[in-house]
């Protein structure tokens, strides 16, 4: 049976790039968070792009364009990584580029994976159940914070450890996937508690961003399964229901 690990930094990918794996893409606060909601909200797809100067060529040709850095929308751009700023019915059926400062770096890093998905606490029990029926190793990479652990990440990770490993799927975690999985089972109860002093929470209550941190810790409000495919997300589960 397959084994599940985990990265807690993109910076340590390199010690655990699998090619015939299946890596999750973790950015809680808020990049996946926010690609979830956007497919939610009815995206049609997202291009992820590393630099900002990728994305100002995508808006040079007409693109709508999401481009955050230090938690805030850079200037010249109209949206970021927020949540809220997909919860629009404007952006249904809509390719949207988006840039980050964590999370379009992980995937990025990650794209030479059998697949790359994104994963969040607003589709956990989608991806859980979508990783059972793969059959393959996973790798959980989480984006972190300019290439540093942070505490958010890590604790979906745990989450997803836990679901995996209940479900008898799998049969060999690494020590960092029983580590995260000991950081969800002290936090599971009360997550927003948990996560009251880790940094990046504090750096974004600092941008009066306490709405979104409250949205991004919602457990399966966003069954939708963004997959990497020739470098735009899709929803999986859409395109499944397709004629």
């Amino acid at each position: 049976m397959p084994q599940v690990e985990v990265s807690f930094s993109p910076d340590l990918y390199p010690f655990y790039e699998n090619e015939e794996a299946i890596v999750v893409v973790i950015d809680i606060f808020r990049a996946t968070s926010a690609m979830c909601a956007a497919f939610q909200n009815g995206v049609k797809e997202m291009i992820p792009v590393r630099r900002i100067e990728d994305a100002l060529d995508y808006k040079k040709k007409g693109y709508v364009v999401a481009a955050e850095r230090k938690g805030e929308v850079v200037e010249g751009f109209q949206l970021g990584n927020s949540p809220f700023h997909y919860m629009n019915d404007w952006v249904k059926d809509k390719t949207i580029v988006i840039t980050t400062t964590n999370g379009t770096r992980a995937i990025s890093m990650a794209k030479r994976a059998h697949e790359v998905v994104v994963g969040s606490f607003l589709n956990a029990s989608v991806l859980a159940d979508w990783l059972c029926e793969q059959n393959r190793d996973v790798v959980l990479l989480c984006a972190g914070w300019r290439g540093r652990f942070n505490m958010e990440d890590s604790l979906f990770a745990g989450c997803m450890v836990e679901k995996l490993a209940e479900s008898g799927n799998f049969d060999e975690f690494s020590d960092s996937a029983h580590v995260a999985r000991q950081m969800f089972e002290m936090g599971k109860s009360d997550m927003n508690k948990y996560l009251i002093d880790s940094s990046h929470r504090r750096r974004l209550n600092g941008l009066n961003l306490e709405e979104d941190i409250k949205y991004c810790l919602q457990m399966d409000v966003a069954p939708v399964l963004p997959v990497l495919q020739n470098g735009r997300l899709i929803d999986l589960l859409k395109e499944e229901l397709l004629p």
